[in-house]
């Protein structure tokens, strides 16, 4: 588990350093960490399936004013190898994962305290037309704490973690873990609620529930029902477009 517990440890420091920000936000996602993690341990699908679950609790997750309320990228580069390594099904793993989407939060704002005192540096450099030293106190500081503060965590908890939360599941009565197992097929549903207030219009939340009734009832993949659901997009947006033409 050594090579496991450094990939997702250099993973999470990489996708939350933010580079340039670009990619940073698709790779913070369970989703898409679930695909390196289950070539690693060897378990594809079922990597996918617990990132998918993890996935839907944050799925409309805003960070208002850059101010994330949970870090999912640290939820889930935690709770998907755990999850694997103790055979935890998909509902499990997200109650398992939901505590430590809470605990990046307060690792984030230790990082923001911190960087207030490279700010600060900065702006002596400044004074001086030293750009060098901007350049360290706005990318090479930041990126050094970055590391101090994220690596360790999830190198430990992927390294040590799974046995302690092993010998945890093997002394909790059956009927807590069924109580756990239905907390987590729930909080799927928060992710979907917070999905709909985001949309906000009144018109836009029969397209939403066209889509759920269409996986549930037609039994069409997520696939299938995303591909469909681009083309309706694409032609309210044609079609607004050709109105506004006509008009003018």
């Amino acid at each position: 588990m050594l090579g496991l517990a450094l990939f997702t440890g250099l993973w999470y420091w990489f996708c939350r350093s933010a580079f340039g920000y670009t990619f940073h936000a698709v790779l913070c996602q369970p989703v898409v960490m679930a695909l390196p993690i289950g070539l690693i341990m060897g378990d594809v699908p079922k990597a996918m399936m617990i990132g998918a679950a993890i996935e839907l609790v944050y799925l409309g997750m805003v960070a208002a004013g850059a101010n994330i309320p949970a870090d999912e990228a640290l939820a889930g580069v935690i709770a998907i190898p755990i999850a694997m390594q103790t055979g935890m099904t998909p509902e499990m793993a997200v109650v398992l994962a939901v505590p430590f989407g809470i605990l990046g939060v307060f690792l984030d704002q230790i990082r923001r305290t911190v960087n207030a005192f490279f700010v600060h540096w900065a702006d002596k450099h400044a004074a001086v037309c030293n750009i060098r030293g901007i350049w360290f106190c706005a990318l090479l500081y930041p990126m050094i704490l970055g590391l101090i503060l994220r690596f360790p965590p999830v190198f430990a908890a992927n390294l040590y973690g799974a046995a302690v939360v092993e010998s945890f599941i093997d002394k909790v009565p059956d009927w807590i873990m069924h109580g756990m197992s239905v907390a987590g097929g729930v909080l799927p549903a928060l992710g979907f609620a917070i999905t709909i207030f985001i949309i906000g219009k009144n018109k836009l939340i029969p397209f939403f529930i066209l889509g759920f009734f269409a996986v549930k009832y037609l039994q069409i993949n997520i696939m299938a029902a995303a591909i469909f659901g681009t083309c309706i997009a694409l032609l309210m947006v044609f079609m607004r477009r050709e109105k506004e033409g006509e008009a003018v």
